[in-house]
Formats: C-alpha cells, sequence, structure tokens
C-alpha cells in the first residue's frame, strides 16, 4: 500500500515539474517574442490621434514631426483626426488602444495634467497615458479691444478694480486655457470679470474685433495679424522673458508675480507601452524637430520647438497639474 502511494506521487511529481517546465519555457518564449518585437519596432504603420479638426496647430505639429520620421523609420505614418467632445472622443480611442507603439496621442497639456479634474465623468485615465515628447511650447497672450482703456496687464487690473463686473472676457470654451488662464489672474489679482465663452478662437477673436467681448486669452498666432495690423491690443504674454517679437509687452508676472501661462502640444502612448519604444519615438521625434526646416516651420507657429524626452514631458505634467489643479478648484470650472 505505502509502495503504491508512493508511486503515484512520483507520477503527480513529475507531471507537476512537467507543467511548470512549460510554463517556464512559455513565459520565456513570451519574453523572447515581446524582446523581438520592442527590437523591431516599429515594423508597420503608426498612427497618430489628432483628436481636434484639420487645421490647428495641433494638427500641423506632428504632421510636420511625421514626415521626418516617416523616413527615419522607413514606415508609413498616418495622422488621424477624431474630433469630439473636447478632445477626450480621440483620447479614450488612444488608451484603449494596445500599447504596442502603433497608437499614439497629439493633444495639448491640459489633456495629459488635468483633464480628469475639468472633466471628472471620463470613462478613461488620461494620467496614465505614457509620455513620449513634448513637441513645441508655446505661451499664453492676453489680447486687448483696440479701444479698451487699458495697454497692459497691469492697466487692466487698475481698470477692473475701479469698474467692477465691466469686462467681459472671451475664451475658446469652457475649461480650455485661456479659461483658466483668466481666472488665474482674477484670483491672484483679486479682481472681478465676466466670462464669454465660445466654441473656438475663431468666433472669439471676431466679437473681439467688433468689441462685443474685452480681452481674450489664447496664443499669438490665433490674433498676431490683428496686432500687428492695430486692431487688437497686446496687453501681455504668460513666459517667463518677454516675447523677442514684441519686447514692450510685459509678461504677465511683471503685474501678477508668479503667474505664467503656457500651454504645449505632446505625443503620448496607450499605459504599458514599452518603454523601450516610448524611447525610440522619443529619440526619432527629438532628431526631427532639430532639423532646421522643421524647427523653422514650428517658429512660424509662433511656437518655441522642443523635442522633449518622456521623463521632461512627465516633469510638465506635473507642472501644468500643479499651476492649474487650484484655479480649477477654487474657481470650480468644468469643460463644456
Amino acid at each position: 500500500m505505502l509502495s503504491h502511494v508512493v508511486k503515484q506521487w512520483a507520477i503527480v511529481r513529475r507531471t507537476m515539474m512537467g507543467l511548470g517546465i512549460v510554463a517556464v519555457a512559455s513565459m520565456s518564449s513570451a519574453g523572447s517574442a515581446l524582446a523581438q518585437a520592442e527590437a523591431n519596432y516599429p515594423s508597420r504603420t503608426i498612427t497618430i490621434v489628432v483628436p481636434f479638426p484639420a487645421g490647428g496647430t495641433a494638427d500641423l505639429l506632428p504632421r510636420l514631426v511625421a514626415e521626418k520620421v516617416r523616413t527615419m523609420f522607413d514606415q508609413t505614418i498616418i495622422v488621424d483626426n477624431k474630433p469630439g467632445a473636447g478632445g477626450n472622443i480621440g483620447a479614450e480611442s488612444v488608451s484603449r488602444a494596445t500599447p504596442d507603439g502603433y497608437m499614439l496621442l497629439n493633444a495639448p497639456q491640459l489633456t495629459f495634467s488635468v483633464n480628469h479634474l475639468l472633466n471628472p465623468n471620463l470613462r478613461f485615465d488620461p494620467q496614465a497615458l505614457e509620455p513620449v515628447s513634448v513637441l513645441a511650447t508655446y505661451p499664453t497672450v492676453l489680447f486687448g479691444r483696440a479701444t479698451l482703456p487699458a495697454n497692459n496687464l497691469a492697466e487692466l487690473i487698475e481698470y477692473a478694480r475701479a469698474n467692477p463686473d465691466k469686462i467681459n472676457y472671451a475664451s475658446q470654451g469652457r475649461g480650455q486655457i485661456g479659461h483658466l488662464t483668466i481666472e488665474g489672474i482674477k484670483l491672484q489679482a483679486k479682481i472681478e470679470m465676466t466670462h464669454v465663452p465660445y466654441r473656438g478662437s475663431a468666433p472669439a477673436i471676431n466679437d473681439l474685433l467688433g468689441g462685443q467681448v474685452d480681452i481674450l486669452a489664447d496664443n499669438l498666432l490665433a490674433g498676431l495679424q490683428h496686432v500687428e495690423s492695430g486692431k487688437l491690443k497686446l496687453l501681455g504674454v504668460g513666459s517667463k522673458e518677454r516675447s523677442a517679437k514684441f519686447p514692450q509687452v510685459p509678461t504677465f508676472a511683471e503685474a501678477v508675480p508668479g503667474f505664467y501661462s503656457d500651454t504645449w502640444m505632446a505625443i503620448a502612448a496607450p499605459a504599458g507601452t514599452p518603454k523601450a519604444i516610448t524611447k525610440k519615438l522619443s529619440e526619432a521625434i527629438a532628431k526631427a524637430i532639430q532639423s532646421p526646416d522643421v524647427r523653422k516651420r514650428i517658429e512660424e507657429l509662433q511656437a518655441e520647438p522642443f523635442g522633449s524626452t518622456p521623463d521632461q514631458m512627465a516633469a510638465l505634467i506635473k507642472e501644468s497639474r500643479d499651476r492649474w489643479t487650484p484655479v480649477i478648484t477654487t474657481a470650480n470650472i468644468k469643460s463644456d
């Protein structure tokens, strides 16, 4: 009886050992396949999802970079516009994609830093996306109607204090960078202004030109031609240094100490994308942005070429979250 039990245990032991060997072999095979896939990346078409309509900065920047990276990788790169829900339809589609580097997202900073605060009912976690590269940065600027009785931000603040609730400010929409910027100025300068949200920069600029609203915070490109023609005033810039193009225009911080506002456009990948792949992508993007023709085109968009590492992008996400979270929570801001 005892010998029979010993024999049975020996059979079970050999079976378990065999299964263990198979499991280890399977794991080894899977690991080898993953390593090979990473080494061979990219071996097929890459898609960059832009969650906004064609034609804007969010669309133009990745197209400029994609053309250069395509030749480096010798693979097709498609830029696919998926607008809707303030950019969240396209962002969600990428968040749910296979994390293999073949589906990427190009979006502005707020998508990665405070989207979950502005849109508390999101069905995905934008903070889980893997940083790849910040393509370019550009400061927020403050435009004023031509007849506004203020020529810079300091004078605007004085006018607002003397005329409570008489200033109407436009934005590209609730929760957009222009909205957050002016709410941040209001909080720190302790002034009141009335928000008039629009759906995009174009209608906001049109009403600013017509005098229906008084000020608008946006990127310089949005109103540059109107500043140059004298139809709009440039009241301030959100960068840490004055603009080389408009050195006479003060920074926001000269009127509101410590206050800055900029934005940036960046590429990210689904959560879990291997670091080797995000590193390979970021290095290719940086090389593309360093090329003179791409740099020149980005600068023509009134942006500063960057081409960051994933770690640099992660640091900028944190900086953006730290900057805008107090504004969002204090002013109780939610997106449209």
